[in-house]
């Protein structure tokens, strides 16, 4: 997949803003043939500079935010740690939901034995919070946008399983119904606002969910 398919959302010189195509891996994995991701790209293709902020899921698409030096890298991590980030993900997910919002608050942990997976455990799990909102109703899903207010990983997505909605196409968790109702995972950073390292003006981006 060439450079000319990630979307620059914005650039300056200090931060990017890029639209992560689905299937690319945020940073390089630990296999060989895993070396392939956006941050590598981008570094050889005009922005040697660039550092990872925050990663997306292998199947997410959507808004990631790169730091273009070390001062920005420094504030723009701050920044996600201390949740000053507003984020809002679009998903499509199985069923119909019988209010229009709501909130999981469920602390979940890796499990080994299952690897990448992650689970739901009320003993050793971090704790876990996700918004959501029903922003259309389909014969079989609904067009959900997600806050999370915690970052965990695959924390939307273990989320909308554990009350019965799992993400469309995502081919860890949901059932087979849903896996087979979309070709790819359903779930797209959709919207972030943000403080500029440089100049502390806020900024919002938008990114349409491409489903």
């Amino acid at each position: 997949m060439p450079l000319s398919s990630i979307e620059i959302i914005y650039a300056d010189a200090h931060l990017l803003v890029v639209n992560k195509p689905t299937l690319l891996l945020s940073v390089p994995g630990r296999a060989a043939d895993n070396k392939d991701c956006l941050i590598t790209r981008l570094q050889e293709n005009g922005y040697p500079d660039a550092l990872i902020v925050h990663r997306l899921d292998l199947e997410t698409s959507g808004l990631i935010v790169l730091a273009r030096d070390a001062d920005s890298h420094r504030e723009l991590s701050r920044q996600f740690h201390d949740r000053e980030v507003d984020k809002l993900y679009t998903a499509l997910c199985w069923g119909d939901f019988a209010e229009a919002e709501g909130q999981v608050e469920l602390p979940l942990r890796y499990d080994p034995p299952n690897k990448p997976r992650q689970i739901v455990d009320h003993q050793l799990g971090k704790h876990a919070l996700t918004f959501w909102k029903v922003q259309q109703r389909n014969h079989n899903h609904c067009r959900i946008e997600l806050t999370p207010y915690t970052g965990r990983s695959h924390q939307l997505r273990v989320h909308m399983l554990a009350i019965g909605h799992p993400i469309l196409g995502d081919v860890l968790y949901a059932h087979e119904p849903a896996l087979q109702a979309a070709p790819r995972l359903c779930l797209h950073a959709s919207a972030l606002r943000l403080t500029h390292p440089h100049s502390k003006q806020r900024l919002d981006f938008n990114c349409p969910a491409p489903f």
